[in-house]
């Protein structure tokens, strides 16, 4: 069975794995409706969708990787759960498609405005990297937005989905805007923004999609995830399982 890797506490490398990270997870949970879509062309759709994200994630784990030396594939699928770096709200399980698309939905719309944040990161790898994500986020923004829409203000049946999944996800979206020394350290050398900058112009851009999908807020809660920081949903631990059996049980396999 091999071994996990360890990695340094460099606040640069996890500002990295954050990313990569929570495109990874998210890929995972999108995959999941593969053969299981409510119609052809979304389930080739959200195929596409997961494939673009784990594209995104190879090439940013592939950049944090290089000071310690490790590949994309190590950090995929030799890290124990406590050193993955998502936020919460990509992990949770898959649910019914209303979950997905709003999940998608708010995600995507993060992901966009990380992405041309990116655009001038000192970091000229990271700085390439964006410029082919922020194309794919867009869309998977404007294709999960259109589905909230059309499900918000469907059938009385889709609303009351929509207007669950809303409830059930809103109060893990303050763990995307929460700042550390890792976003402070990566503001100040120039990698890339403060989440927390970002949340205006993503609230001001989830507010108008809801609007037209006649969704409501939940009400404020005190509750905080912790994925950035490494402390987990049960969740987590069982895709951990499904995605790393083969590469630990085969070390170094290839096909």
């Amino acid at each position: 069975m091999q071994h996990s890797i360890t990695l340094p506490q460099d606040p640069a490398q996890q500002y990295l794995l954050r990313i990569g990270d929570t495109c990874l997870i998210l890929a995972q949970r999108i995959a999941e409706w593969s053969g299981h879509a409510p119609v052809l062309e979304e389930d080739i759709a959200l195929s596409n969708m997961a494939l673009d994200l784990i594209g995104q994630a190879r090439a940013v784990l592939t950049l944090a990787g290089k000071p310690s030396g490790h590949d994309e594939d190590q950090l995929a699928f030799l890290r124990e759960e406590r050193h993955y770096y998502n936020p919460t709200l990509v992990e949770l399980p898959r649910g019914d498609f209303a979950f997905t698309v709003l999940r998608n939905t708010l995600v995507a719309t993060f992901l966009s405005l990380l992405w041309r944040e990116l655009l001038q990161s000192r970091n000229a790898e990271l700085a390439a990297i964006a410029g082919q994500a922020l194309k794919e986020a867009r869309y998977h923004q404007e294709h999960a937005a259109d589905w909230v829409v059309r499900l918000g203000d469907g059938t009385q049946e889709s609303h009351r989905r929509a207007q669950a999944a809303v409830d059930a996800l809103w109060h893990y979206t303050p763990e995307l805007f929460s700042s550390d020394t890792v976003d402070l350290h990566a503001e100040q050398t120039g990698l890339g923004p403060r989440w927390e900058s970002l949340q205006p112009s993503w609230l001001a851009e989830m507010q108008s999609v809801l609007e037209a999908a006649n969704l409501r807020l939940p009400q404020d809660s005190a509750f905080v995830s912790s994925g950035k920081r490494g402390v987990h949903s049960e969740h987590l631990g069982y895709m951990l399982a499904e995605m790393q059996h083969l590469q630990r049980a085969y070390p170094g396999g290839a096909w």
